[in-house]
């Protein structure tokens, strides 16, 4: 039974044996297979054949102190170095084997090789330390970031001052030179609208003319009671425009109907000439704001069809204007039959310095400016959509209570 025991230890551990002076005695087969040496190699020679040259000295003085002097079992894993220059771990148990006497005779060493939960638990420490270090560098970038953010916090609010201050002065710049372009564009129809009062008045001086050369006191005055109608006709129409580009801005109640109706007074002419026909459906509706900036808004609209119109080559150009309450705001619709928006524009036309019409007939600043008085001005909305063969754009403004 006893050979039986020491075979099945021999056949499942790591066994060796030594003299009292570490010579080796006796290895078996599990000894020489990992090591790298053959039996005849190892006995006879001293045990320190398989040390590995980086465990230091003092482990090994501590081993012999235990084992030799104190006569006890010295249990350790032991780093050792095979024939061919590996390294290896050893789980290992050295006891001393006595005589009658109580003397030591050898020492028995039964090993487990562990090197691989060794280099295991040597590659996690190793990340372990890695992570640790990653940490390290973590928190210090976190702190720099966050020094970051709170620098920039300190500048975020005067640059956000300074980005609206730029977008005001934009906003601006942008709403003059649409002034600008709707003066030039009132000009014209100043112009257009005094020529037939001034072909009157100059017929009327000749009549007046003749009538003096002709000592007919009754038709001077008459003609002159016209050239007076006439005069007063062409100063109204200066009052109108000189009222449309009243830089006072004094916000206050008015009716829809009237400020459509003044725009539509100011392009009559234009209307006529350009044999549009324009309907308008309103119910008196009162909002609050600048009445002259909505009138602008709507003479932009019918300047933007009219220019579809002649574009598209419309035959039967027609204007629909329609006021109405919905819940508590006031609506106008405003459709034409000018062919509509293209899909891939419908997006953009709001848009500052976007048009569709050529460079020498439009500015691309009127749907803007119309949009930018509609929110700023009247606190409402303007939006377009494509409706049977034409643009339909509905304004929305909240109720005056």
């Amino acid at each position: 039974m006893p050979n039986r025991y020491q075979e099945a230890i021999e056949h499942s551990n790591i066994v060796s044996k030594t003299d009292i002076d570490g010579i080796i005695t006796f290895v078996n087969e599990e000894f020489c297979n990992l090591l790298g040496y053959t039996k005849e190699e190892l006995i006879g020679k001293n045990h320190n054949i398989v040390r590995h040259p980086e465990v230091p000295s003092s482990n090994f003085e501590e081993l012999w102190r235990v084992i030799k002097q104190e006569k006890q079992t010295y249990k350790s894993t032991v780093k050792n170095l095979t024939k061919d220059g590996r390294t290896v771990y050893l789980n290992t148990t050295i006891t001393p084997i006595f005589n009658e006497k109580e003397a030591i005779e050898e020492f028995i060493a039964i090993r487990y090789d562990v090197t691989q939960e060794v280099e295991l638990k040597k590659n996690l420490e190793q990340k372990d330390a890695q992570l640790q270090q990653l940490n390290l560098t973590l928190e210090e970038r976190v702190k720099e970031q966050t020094q970051q953010l709170h620098e920039l916090n300190k500048t975020l609010e005067q640059r956000v001052k300074q980005e609206i201050e730029k977008n005001e002065e934009k906003q601006k710049l942008l709403f003059w030179q649409s002034r600008m372009a709707s003066l030039g564009q009132m000009l014209a129809n100043i112009a257009h609208q005094w020529r037939q009062p001034l072909t009157e008045l100059n017929l009327t001086f000749f009549n007046i003319k003749k009538a003096m050369n002709d000592k007919n006191i009754k038709s001077v005055e008459a003609y002159y009671s016209e050239g007076k109608k006439i005069i007063k006709s062409m100063s109204q129409t200066i009052d109108d425009f000189s009222n449309f580009f009243d830089p006072h801005k004094d916000v206050e109640p008015f009716l829809l109907n009237e400020a459509i109706s003044q725009a539509l007074e100011i392009l009559s002419k234009m209307i006529t000439r350009e044999n549009i026909n324009v309907s308008c459906e309103y119910e008196e509706i009162e909002v609050l704001g600048v009445k002259n900036e909505l009138e602008q808004v709507i003479i932009n609209l019918i300047q933007n069809s009219t220019d579809m119109f002649k574009l598209h080559q419309i035959q039967t150009p027609r204007i629909v204007i329609k006021t109405y309450i919905k819940k508590s705001f006031a609506l106008i619709e405003f459709l034409d039959n000018a062919g509509g928006i293209a899909p891939q524009n419908i997006d953009k036309i709001f848009e500052p310095y976007f048009t569709t019409k050529h460079k020498s007939s439009g500015t691309g600043l009127g749907l803007f400016m119309s949009k930018l008085i509609i929110e700023k001005s009247l606190n409402g909305t303007l939006k377009v959509s494509n409706k049977d063969a034409g643009a339909l754009f509905t304004v929305t403004i909240p109720l005056h209570i």
